[in-house]
């Protein structure tokens, strides 16, 4: 089913068909919308009021004339149900991110909330994270940096890209986009998705749906994934799928830190069955300094900073912006979230 284009929750009770409020919550980290931003939203909904609502969901006013809420990543499940609780106006919620598990709380299940979210506004960064990891990987960087710090003058064969195969756990914006920049450096790009026969991406071998898994990884020397968080995926790579990777392949989670069994991982790293994995995101965050993936030779941790880049403000109300035009206007919401799949 395709939700881009779901439904009608528009016009606004508000003048010209804008909400009559929109609560929002600081945007992403260290940063938040009434700064620059603010006439931006003003601009697409004029005579809304905006309302500040804080990571605990304490409003700086009172909500009962809220429709809309921004929802950036510190509104926790549990602040969020309780700003729901008291909005009985609200109808749309956008979420910044494109995850949406933590916020698909049963409040707003059972409201039957629209919710929309950030596709497409964190594709380029997080892919450019990927392709950097992967040439990294190739041209041995790691151990070379290694060799530098030693003082040691030792060179090291590396591996052309066109010489490996890039398997894709899910082929959304991330995705896609990864396609789209190893393409020229030639690897095979193989990939299993959900819907096996939607659109073709130019350039990736789709080999199945998640039942393909295990053909997926006994080929690839690059596992992406990028595939978002339900109760279908949770722990998705754990000991029995670790097993079927190629010797030597590297795993590479951009998505969410719950689609790996961690502690299964541990084994795998440690006993050599990968050659290693790099990691921006966990189970629990911030990572705790005793974990043991700080202290692996063969695990480069980075701080959930995949995404992070100077354009993703912009883009997040580039996206944010244009729904509450449509939203005025009546007219369909683009990024709709399917409650029902959890994404």
């Amino acid at each position: 089913m395709n939700v881009d284009r779901l439904e009608l929750v528009g016009p606004g009770h508000g003048p010209g068909g804008s909400p009559l409020a929109i609560a929002i919550s600081p945007v992403l980290t260290g940063r938040d919308a009434f700064g620059s931003m603010r006439d931006r939203i003003l601009e697409a909904a004029p005579g809304t009021r905006l309302i500040p609502v804080s990571a605990e969901g304490v409003a700086d006013e009172p909500v009962d004339e809220v429709e809309v809420l921004l929802r950036g990543w510190s509104l926790g499940s549990d602040a969020l149900d309780r700003l729901v609780g008291r909005a009985p106006k609200l109808r749309w919620i956008h979420s910044v991110s494109v995850g949406v598990e933590s916020m698909l709380t049963p409040c707003v299940r059972l409201r039957g909330l629209t919710v929309t979210n950030g596709r497409g506004v964190f594709g380029v960064p997080i892919a450019e994270y990927v392709m950097t990891m992967i040439l990294a990987i190739c041209r041995r960087l790691p151990q070379l940096m290694e060799l530098q710090r030693e003082r040691t003058w030792q060179p090291i064969e590396a591996v052309e890209m066109a010489d490996t195969t890039i398997g894709l756990l899910g082929v959304g914006d991330i995705g896609c986009e990864v396609a789209r920049l190893a393409s020229p450096f030639g690897p095979r790009i193989v990939a299993v998705r959900r819907r096996p026969e939607a659109a073709p991406v130019p350039g990736v071998e789709v080999l199945g749906d998640l039942e393909a898994l295990q053909e997926l990884l006994a080929v690839s020397d690059f596992v992406v994934v990028a595939l978002p968080l339900t109760v279908e995926t949770e722990a998705l790579i754990d000991d029995e799928r670790l097993a079927c990777f190629k010797p030597g392949a590297w795993l590479i989670n951009v998505a969410r830190g719950a689609l790996v069994d961690e502690v299964a991982l541990l084994r795998a790293l440690r006993g050599g069955q990968l050659g290693g994995a790099v990691l921006d995101t966990f189970r629990d965050e911030p990572l705790p300094e005793t974990s043991p993936f700080y202290r692996l030779s063969n695990c480069i941790v980075t701080p959930h900073t995949s995404w992070s880049s100077d354009a993703v403000l912009g883009r997040t109300f580039d996206v944010f912006c244009d729904n509450l035009h449509r939203y005025r206007a009546g007219q369909p919401l683009e990024y709709l979230v399917d409650l029902a799949a959890g994404y």
